[in-house]
């Protein structure tokens, strides 16, 4: 009798990563990939993939699930619904975010976030770190600490009262950062602005959701970037600017690109398929699209575009930041018409984050297939310590892995979607592909519009110290100041 070789054989596949495309056979083993070729023996299971598009599963580097608040508001979805719903939508890994409150300690922090995770995920997951409250402990004890355990990512905020660090703070971190071999990520709004902005809104009774783009004006994104950039450039360590919205903000993240220095830039669904007009729709449902940075116009979702295209963004991730419309924990926790400054931030995504792009990046030409791959999933694998065991189609790599239909004629419907969100922002918007089904390591989770996964079968992943992280010395300048340091 012949002896099986492989757990799983995936046939026929037309197989993206970042940088090739070529067709095979996958030979799946103990939920790894042990073999690329053609014509393999049999395996225990087989998978006929038809020459379909097979990818690496998408690895959604920034959402957000079961965090904590502090206005009243519920996160809608947990780590069980939040990941069942990634499934769904071809993601394979997540990584949300353990949020430091004020007072508490990183350690805490983590072991909280630990509480509501495990035993919960359907597909596998890690943490980044937030850093709201730098103390000394916290910074030259903690931090170090947390990212030689794993935790090798950590956000920063430039606006929010509850969350922001001063431009001192923000250095005494990075700091640590740049010594430890972390990436630090940064959320780039001028506070100050926003507030002064915002409080002569109120003032005036302009109150409604559309008012909450109007508070956040371009230039306090461009002004806020532009600094965080100085920032690591000043100590000589890499930065990330998240959910980067508009034209001004993606020409600072170029300009520092082509200077050499080592800054990375990320976006998010919204900026390609919302503009502010979205904020104005009749009575309070703008609330749905309020986010930060908001919405912006069509010319700055060209550079979006545009940005993605020509390497500006390395990471194209959800924002995952779920609350209900319809619910007085969810987007009304100010009351049915709550002003806009009481509306919880943030919109639903996790789901649609790889279908959008790839109907309207990839079928359309706006970017290839190899760039999908490279912004969805091995860039960020890379940034964020996770490559090669996610991100990538090779050998030992984690048998993460998407077959893509990709002639489809359908709507996005909120209510055939699998978060636990009772809308989303892109209700009735046509698209062209979506996962036929999704592995992770090995195990079927989705198939044909069905969750196939299990409630507790996702695993946390232990990030590496990111070579991408490692930074470039002097970026090729005299840097005397360092010199001291």
């Amino acid at each position: 009798m012949e002896q099986t070789t492989f757990d799983l054989v995936i046939r026929n596949a037309h197989i993206a990563t970042a940088t090739d495309i070529f067709d095979a056979d996958i030979g799946i083993r103990d939920g790894r990939i042990v073999v690329l070729a053609q014509s393999l023996p049999p395996g225990k299971e087989e998978i006929d993939a038809a020459g379909r598009w097979v990818l690496p599963g998408g690895v959604d580097a920034h959402c957000h699930l079961a965090q904590p608040t502090d206005d009243g508001s519920v996160f809608a979805d947990d780590f069980f619904t939040g990941t069942r719903s990634a499934a769904c939508g071809g993601t394979t890994t997540v990584m949300p975010f353990a949020l430091q409150k004020k007072g508490a300690t990183l350690e805490q922090s983590v072991a909280d976030y630990h509480a509501v995770s495990d035993g919960e995920a359907c597909v596998d997951y890690a943490f980044h770190l937030i850093v709201a409250d730098p103390t000394t402990d916290a910074i030259e004890r903690e931090l170090p600490l947390l990212i030689e355990r794993g935790y090798t990512s950590l956000k920063l905020y430039m606006t929010y009262d509850a969350l922001k660090l001063n431009d001192r703070q923000i250095l005494d971190v990075l700091s640590v950062a740049r010594r430890e071999g972390g990436m630090t990520m940064i959320h780039a709004e001028n506070t100050d602005c926003i507030a002064w902005l915002a409080e002569r809104m109120l003032a005036k009774g302009l109150t409604t959701p559309l008012y909450h783009g109007l508070s956040r004006p371009i230039v306090v994104e461009r002004e806020a970037t532009h600094r965080a950039i100085s920032l690591g450039e000043f100590l000589d360590t890499p930065v990330l600017i998240v959910h980067v919205s508009s034209e001004e903000a993606t020409a600072q993240i170029r300009d520092a690109q082509s200077r050499g220095l080592s800054v990375y830039g990320e976006t998010c669904p919204q900026y390609l398929f919302l503009t502010a007009s979205d904020l104005d729709q009749p009575g309070f449902g703008g609330a749905m699209c309020i986010c930060s940075p908001p919405p912006r116009d069509a010319k700055s979702q060209q550079a979006i575009w545009d940005g993605l295209a020509n390497g500006t963004f390395q990471v194209f991730s959800s924002d995952h930041a779920p609350f209900r419309y319809n619910d007085p924990q969810g987007k009304k926790v100010g009351g049915k018409q709550g002003d806009f400054t009481r509306v919880p931030n943030g919109i639903p995504g996790i789901e649609t984050r790889l279908p959008l792009l790839f109907s309207e990046g990839v079928m359309t030409g706006r970017i290839d297939i190899n760039k999908f791959v490279a912004v969805t999933a091995t860039e960020p694998a890379k940034i964020y310590g996770l490559y090669p065991r996610k991100g990538a189609i090779c050998i030992g790599a984690d048998a993460d892995i998407v077959i893509w239909d990709t002639d489809l004629d359908t709507t996005i419907r909120n209510d055939r979607l699998h978060h636990n969100v009772d809308y989303t922002p892109y209700e009735g918007r046509s698209i062209c592909a979506w996962p036929a089904l999704t592995l992770c390591r090995g195990t079927v989770v989705y198939r044909d519009g069905e969750f196939t996964g299990s409630k507790g079968f996702g695993a946390f992943q232990r990030c590496d110290r990111p070579t991408p992280a490692k930074p470039k010395p002097n970026f090729g300048r005299p840097t005397p100041w360092l010199d001291v340091l």
